[in-house]
């Protein structure tokens, strides 16, 4: 008798799970970016987020009601991260916490400057941990998807830490290929993370980048997929940067787009 390993019968069940036409239907309706995709690229897709609602843990806070259909568009736009990625990027991602709105955190918290700390309340709309949950907010979630050209994205920039988590720090350098690409890295993403802080003109970024370099890494990868073409403009190397790591080319998806109407969610922050 042959006795099937662990880990091919997950990937037989895995195989046999169905991505619902129902779920196509909502990703077109509620994600515009999804229409970009090559026929290729969506398929991928599907694969990765089928597994990744099957495979991870799903919570909803203080009795909010979370939908089949929730999960679906919170797993494809994470996935998008890590459509050309190989191996288990996401293993760091154990659980993920749906709250309905903005969190207000409470508590001593470092400002990121000078070794500082504050005990204001701080409203944010996500969070990734160390070992512990992936937090999002749905509203901004529901309102980043529907919103795809306007630089933000708070799925993007929660999953965008976890990646940077893989090789256990959170500084802003996501495992790379190699020492050659390592090295240009640094070099490109400490440029633009200092002239970010010091608040040189022509800036594409949102100033929440200059918190640190995680925070620059996670606020990049936010306008990478949601902004490529105004990035591969005016951040070349930036861009360049990230298409080494992510092994995508976002900016050929799509065309040039007006910049979004005011944000209404712009006093909240992910983090």
């Amino acid at each position: 008798m042959r006795f099937e390993s662990r880990r091919k019968r997950r990937q037989r069940e895995l195989a046999d799970l169905v991505f619902e036409p129902s779920w196509r239907i909502m990703l077109t309706a509620r994600w515009p970016h999804w229409q970009r995709l090559s026929d290729a690229e969506r398929s991928r897709l599907e694969d990765l987020t089928k597994a990744f609602v099957a495979e991870k843990r799903w919570e909803a806070a203080h009795g909010f009601e979370l939908t089949e259909a929730m999960q679906v568009l919170i797993a494809a736009q994470a996935c998008l991260l890590v459509l050309e990625l190989d191996g288990d990027p996401f293993r760091g991602v154990t659980t993920i916490l749906v709250h309905p709105t903005t969190l207000v955190l409470v508590g001593q918290r470092s400002t990121g400057t000078g070794g500082l700390v504050s005990s204001d309340p701080y409203p944010i709309l996500g969070q990734a941990q160390f070992g512990g949950p992936t937090i999002v907010a749905w509203d901004a979630v529901s309102y980043d998807a529907r919103h795809p050209w306007r630089g933000q994205n708070v799925v993007y920039h929660e999953f965008a830490h976890k990646l940077d988590m893989l090789d256990g720090l959170l500084d802003g350098t996501p495992p790379l290929v190699d020492d050659a690409m390592r090295r240009r890295w640094v070099e490109v993403f400490t440029r633009e993370f200092n002239a970010l802080r010091r608040g040189l003109p022509g800036n594409l970024l949102r100033d929440y980048g200059a918190e640190n370099p995680g925070e620059f890494f996670a606020v990049a990868t936010e306008y990478y997929f949601s902004k490529p073409v105004e990035m591969r403009a005016q951040k070349p190397d930036l861009y360049a940067a990230l298409s080494g790591f992510y092994r995508q080319d976002p900016a050929a998806r799509f065309p040039t787009v007006a910049l979004a109407a005011e944000d209404p969610m712009s006093g909240t922050a992910a983090s």
